[in-house]
C-alpha cells in the first residue's frame, strides 16, 4: 500500500522529474543518503535542484577511488565494481549508517532509504556504450523491515552526458516509484520510463524484494519488461529471481530450446536430455561453460490477443520446478535469437528444435519483412558457430517419421536445404522411444481441461502431481471423470 502524503497537491499521472523529486522533497517523513559511482551525483542533482532538499538529503556522495571506494564498501573478489554485489554493499552499508547515526527516539516517523547506482559510461572510442546498476533500499513504515529494487540498465545514447542524465531521471523514478507506486509493482515498473523512452535506455532485469513485495513474483515483473519494450529478453533461474542475461550468457556455449512448455512434456524433456549429450559432445564446448535456456517468445504467451499472466506463471513453476534457466524474449524469428546471443558469447551455439519449426526457417513466408530475405537470415543465423539440432516428428498420413534426410521444403528452398545439410551444421536427434512423437502439449492442455484421464503419462515424472497439487492451467480434481 502506498504511503499517504500529508498537504500533497494532485498531479498529473504523468508527472515531470522536477514535480517528482519535490513531492518527496516535501514530505518530511522520506530521508536518506545517495551514494553514486561512474556518472557523477546525476540523481541527487535533480533533488537538490527542485528546492527543499534539505528535509530528504541526509548525504550525497561519490566514491569515484577505487581505493576510496573499497575502504567505504569492501573489497570485490573479482575487482570489478559495476556489479550487482558491489551495488548490494552499497545500500546496506548507507542504510546501517542511517540506523547507527539517528536516534529513532528523536526520528521515530522517519522513514529512511538509501539509493544507490554504479554505472560506467560510453567509452572514449564510442566501442561500448555502458551499463549500470541500480537499487534502493527503503522502508514503509519505521517499524517494518526494509524493502528493495534492483534493475540493471544499458545505455542507448552515444553520449556520455546524455547518458548522465538518463541516469538522473531514472533514479528520480525509482526512488518516486518505490514510495508512491508499491502497491502496484506493473504500474511502478512502467514508470521507469516517465520522462524517457526505449531510445535511451535498456531495462533487462528487475527485482523485488522484502515486506511489502512478499507476494510479488519476480518472473511476472520480467515479463512486464518485455512486454512493455523495455527490452528483448529477460532470464530467471530456478528460484524464480530474475537473473542478467548478459551475466549468465558471458563467454558461455549456449544451447536454446524454443517452445511452448504448456505444459512441458516428455517430449520436451527427452529433446533436452539428447540435444545436451549432443551438445556437450562437441569438441569446443565444455560442460563447466554452458548454459542451457528454455525459451519462450511473447507471441508463445499471447493468447486470445493478449498475455495471460497466470497462463505463463504455470508454464514458469513447471520449469523452475525442473530446474531450468527460462528465458521469456521478444524474437519471433530464430537468428534474432543467434544476433542476441552473440553479443555476450564467440562460443559455440546451438539450437533444439522439431521438424516443424526447421520448416518455418526454411519458409520464405517467415521472411518477408527482411530487404535480404531468407538470404539475410541465413547469413546472420549460420555464419556464427551455430549447430541445429533436430528432433524427429511422426507423420501420421504417411506413417513415417520425418528427419533431415526426408525433410520437405518448398521448391525454391531445395537447394538452400541440401548446401545447409552438408554443410554438417544441421543434426538428427535419435529418438528409440518413439511413442513419445505422439505427445503434443496442446493436446495434454485439452485433457486437463476437460477432465480427461491419461495426460499425466506424458508429462515428466512430478509435474502432473505438481499440476494437480498447484492447479496449474486450470486443472480442477472435481472435474476429473471417475
Amino acid at each position: 500500500m502506498a504511503i499517504s502524503l500529508k498537504g500533497d497537491q494532485e498531479i498529473s499521472s504523468v508527472p515531470t522529474t522536477k514535480s517528482k523529486a519535490l513531492r518527496i522533497n516535501l514530505n518530511k517523513d522520506i530521508y536518506g543518503t545517495f551514494a553514486e559511482i561512474g556518472a557523477g551525483q546525476e540523481t541527487a542533482r535533480n533533488f537538490f535542484r527542485s528546492g527543499a532538499a534539505s528535509g530528504t538529503i541526509a548525504k550525497a556522495m561519490s566514491a569515484y577511488d577505487k581505493d576510496f571506494s573499497d575502504a567505504i564498501y569492501g573489497f570485490e573478489e573479482d575487482g570489478r565494481y559495476v556489479t550487482q554485489s558491489r551495488l548490494e554493499k552499497m545500500v546496506v552499508h548507507e542504510i546501517n549508517l542511517m540506523e547507527d547515526r539517528l536516534s529513532r527516539h528523536k526520528h521515530p516517523d522517519k522513514l529512511f532509504f538509501s539509493y544507490a547506482n554504479t554505472v560506467t559510461t560510453i567509452d572514449f572510442a564510442k566501442n561500448f556504450k555502458g551499463h549500470g546498476w541500480v537499487g534502493i533500499r527503503f522502508q514503509l513504515d519505521p517499524l517494518e523491515g526494509y524493502n528493495e529494487i534492483v534493475l540493471h540498465l544499458r545505455f542507448k545514447e552515444t553520449d556520455a552526458r546524455l547518458q548522465q542524465e538518463t541516469l538522473g531521471i531514472l533514479g528520480v523514478n525509482l526512488i518516486y516509484g518505490a514510495f508512491y507506486l508499491n502497491d502496484n509493482p506493473k504500474d511502478l515498473v512502467k514508470s521507469f520510463y516517465d520522462n524517457l523512452n526505449s531510445d535511451q535506455l535498456e531495462i533487462d532485469m528487475v527485482n523485488f524484494s522484502g515486506p511489502r513485495f512478499m507476494y510479488v513474483d519476480n518472473r511476472l515483473m520480467s515479463l512486464q519488461l518485455v512486454k512493455n519494450g523495455m527490452t528483448n529478453a529477460v532470464m530467471f533461474g530456478p528460484d524464480g529471481n530474475n537473473l542478467l542475461p548478459a551475466q549468465v550468457l558471458y563467454k558461455k556455449n549456449i544451447l536454446a530450446l524454443r517452445g511452448s512448455f504448456r505444459p512441458v512434456t516428455k517430449v520436451n524433456m527427452d529433446m533436452y536430455e539428447k540435444s545436451k549429450h549432443l551438445f556437450l559432445g562437441e569438441k569446443k564446448v565444455e560442460e563447466s561453460k554452458t548454459q542451457i535456456i528454455f525459451e519462450i517468445t511473447l507471441s508463445n504467451l499471447t493468447s486470445e490477443g493478449k498475455i495471460n499472466e497466470r497462463d505463463f506463471l504455470d508454464r514458469a513453476e513447471l520449469l523452475c520446478s525442473l530446474g531450468q534457466n527460462v528465458m521469456i524474449t521478444s524474437f519471433q524469428h530464430y537468428f534474432k535469437l543467434v544476433e542476441y546471443f552473440s553479443e555476450f558469447t564467440k562460443e559455440r551455439m546451438a539450437l533444439a528444435m522439431g521438424a516443424q519449426n526447421l520448416i518455418q526457417i526454411f519458409d520464405e513466408k517467415y521472411y518477408r519483412n527482411l530487404s535480404g530475405g531468407v538470404l539475410e537470415a541465413f547469413g546472420k543465423l549460420f555464419h556464427k558457430d551455430l549447430k541445429i539440432y533436430m528432433y524427429p516428428s511422426h507423420n501420421h498420413v504417411a506413417d513415417t517419421y520425418i528427419t533431415s534426410d526426408n525433410l520437405e521444403v518448398g521448391s525454391r528452398m531445395k537447394e538452400l536445404y541440401k548446401f545447409f545439410k552438408k554443410t554438417g551444421k544441421l543434426v538428427d536427434i535419435e529418438v528409440e522411444e518413439k511413442e513419445i512423437l505422439d505427445i503434443f502439449s496442446r493436446t495434454v492442455l485439452k485433457m486437463i481441461l476437460k477432465g480427461e484421464n491419461g495426460w499425466e503419462e506424458m508429462l515428466p515424472e512430478g509435474i502432473a502431481e505438481k499440476i494437480k497439487q498447484e492447479k496449474l492451467f486450470g486443472y480442477s480434481r472435481s472435474r476429473v471423470k471417475k
